[in-house]
C-alpha cells in the first residue's frame, strides 16, 4: 500500500488532497482510494458555441435556419419562453432557441448595439422606398380600393 501512495504523492495536482485524507481518521488505504476516486472523476469542457451563423449581409440566423436572432431576442423581451417561440418555429429545436437565448444573454451590450445597427438599417431603407414618387400613388390606389372594400 504504502507503494501506491507514494506513487499518488508524486502527482502534484493531488499532493495536497492527499495529504488531508491521510491525516484523517481513516487509514492510509481508505485515504488513497479516496484519491484515486477524485483521480479518475470526468473532466468537463465548458465551452459552448451558439447555434448562430452571420451571413453575408450580416444578418445572424440561427444555424440551418432563416430564423434571424432579431425575431428570437424580440419574443424573448416580449416575455415568450424558449417553448413558445419554438411554438412560433417549429422547424427549430429546443436547443438551438436556448442556445441563442444564452448568447443574447451573456453577450447583451454586443447583441443590443447589433439590434441598434440594424434597426437603423431598416427604419432608413423604409425612408428610401417611401419616399419615391411610385409609392405614394401605390399607397393612395391602396387606401382607395380599402375604402371601397369597406364600404361595400
Amino acid at each position: 500500500m504504502k507503494l501506491h501512495l507514494e506513487m499518488l504523492q508524486s502527482f502534484a495536482p493531488w499532493k495536497s488532497a492527499l495529504k488531508i485524507h491521510a491525516r484523517s481518521s481513516f487509514g492510509e488505504a481508505q485515504a488513497a482510494a479516496r484519491v484515486i476516486m477524485l483521480r479518475i472523476m470526468r473532466q468537463l469542457t465548458f465551452i459552448q458555441t451558439a447555434p448562430l451563423n452571420q451571413d453575408a449581409d450580416g444578418a445572424v440566423r440561427v444555424t440551418g435556419s432563416r430564423v434571424t436572432l432579431d425575431t428570437l431576442v424580440a419574443a424573448f423581451k416580449k416575455g415568450a419562453t424558449a417553448e413558445q417561440i419554438q411554438d412560433s418555429f417549429p422547424s427549430l429545436s429546443l436547443r438551438q432557441i436556448y442556445g441563442a437565448i444564452f448568447y443574447y444573454l451573456d453577450h447583451q451590450a454586443d447583441v443590443e448595439e447589433y439590434l441598434k445597427e440594424r434597426q437603423a438599417e431598416a427604419d432608413a431603407i423604409r425612408q428610401e422606398i417611401e419616399s419615391r414618387p411610385e409609392y405614394a400613388e401605390f399607397r393612395e390606389r391602396l387606401r382607395q380600393r380599402r375604402a371601397e372594400l369597406i364600404e361595400a
